[in-house]
């Protein structure tokens, strides 16, 4: 994950207030963890209980990690590492066909249902003008793919979308080119990019000519190692595993924090975006804390945007979001995802 500087102070001129539209997807509250897990986008492949019978068949090792929960379903234990990782593996090869799929310990182990939310969800925004007919044939670009490459590896297979993978680190786009190269099927459709500049999130990146139909981002939300540590601690206590230690799911310090954290990082995306609004269609981005929003659309508006979606979603008991914005309009956006 791209590591950020400082928030921007570049000054942005004023303009009219614009409709800024909030899309809310989550279903009503429920006292079932499994009605919790319906929550996900309603084309998300992992509603409902896994199917570990189908995932041991994918992938025989998961049967190692399998426990039994006080309720008798079949589960893993979530608090160590090797168990998710596990069920990771057997996710990827059930549903999405990756045969090899392994990254450096001490990185990012993605949870993918979640992670497949965002990209149905970006599937829904770019179907604008055409909501019955899903889209494909898009190219996105994914800012700090990370070592496990997972938003293009979902995206590619259910909607046969162009990727193009961005990272500063370099063992992450060692580990990620190494996943291409043992999945010959991705390599067609996923290329990746070294951002060598950290000051920079798409200057370096975006040649000249080249268009986007979006961006997606999953940013460090944490200002420091501390406050990605409190965040783990959280996590682990709402599992119930407070005398546990360590990130259950791994994370280097470009993918969990950064000078300034989410809002930092989001507000020089914004800033960047403005040098390069007639070559992407929508940017979009992951926003942790819903709080920072306001911020966020107040920039977007002196930035004179033409349009401001904040997407709602829930996964599990978790809540999230992304917020995407163009300086297209409704016309001219329709136009370029129409167009291939």
């Amino acid at each position: 994950m791209q590591l950020t500087a400082q928030a921007t102070k570049r000054k942005i001129p004023s303009c009219p207030i614009l409709a800024i539209a909030t899309v809310n997807t989550m279903s009503s509250n429920s006292q079932s963890a499994m009605s919790d897990k319906n929550k996900f986008h309603p084309r998300n492949r992992h509603k409902g209980h896994y199917d570990f019978p189908a995932l041991i068949a994918s992938y025989p090792r998961l049967s190692e990690f399998v426990i039994t929960k006080v309720d008798g379903q079949p589960s893993v234990d979530f608090s160590d590492p090797a168990a998710v990782i596990a069920l990771n593996r057997a996710l990827l090869q059930h549903y999405y066909q990756v045969k090899e799929w392994q990254f450096p310990a001490g990185f990012l182990c993605p949870p993918i249902p979640g992670r497949a939310d965002y990209i149905y969800h970006l599937a829904d925004l770019l179907a604008e003008g055409h909501p019955s007919v899903l889209p494909r044939s898009m190219s996105v670009l994914d800012i700090g793919c990370g070592a496990n490459c997972i938003y293009p590896i979902i995206g590619h297979h259910e909607y046969g979308w162009r990727f193009t993978g961005t990272e500063i680190n370099a063992a992450a786009m060692q580990s990620a080119h190494a996943i291409l190269l043992a999945n010959p099927a991705l390599q067609r459709s996923i290329r990746l990019r070294r951002q060598r500049n950290p000051e920079s999130v798409f200057s370096g990146i975006i040649h000249k000519n080249e268009r986007y139909h979006a961006v997606m981002c999953n940013p460090p939300f944490h200002n420091s190692a501390e406050d990605a540590q409190a965040g783990t601690e959280r996590k682990l206590r709402n599992l119930g595993l407070a005398k546990q230690s360590g990130l259950n799911f791994g994370g280097q310090q470009d993918e969990l924090w950064c000078d300034g954290g989410e809002m930092a990082y989001i507000q020089r995306m914004i800033s960047e975006s403005m040098l390069f609004s007639r070559q992407v269609v929508w940017f979009t981005s992951l926003v942790s804390r819903k709080a920072h929003l306001s911020v966020f659309q107040e920039q977007l508006k002196a930035a004179e945007v033409a349009a401001v979606i904040v997407r709602e979603m829930s996964q599990g008991q978790k809540q999230s979001r992304f917020i995407a914005w163009s300086f297209m309009d409704k016309t001219v956006r329709e136009r370029q995802l129409s167009r291939d």
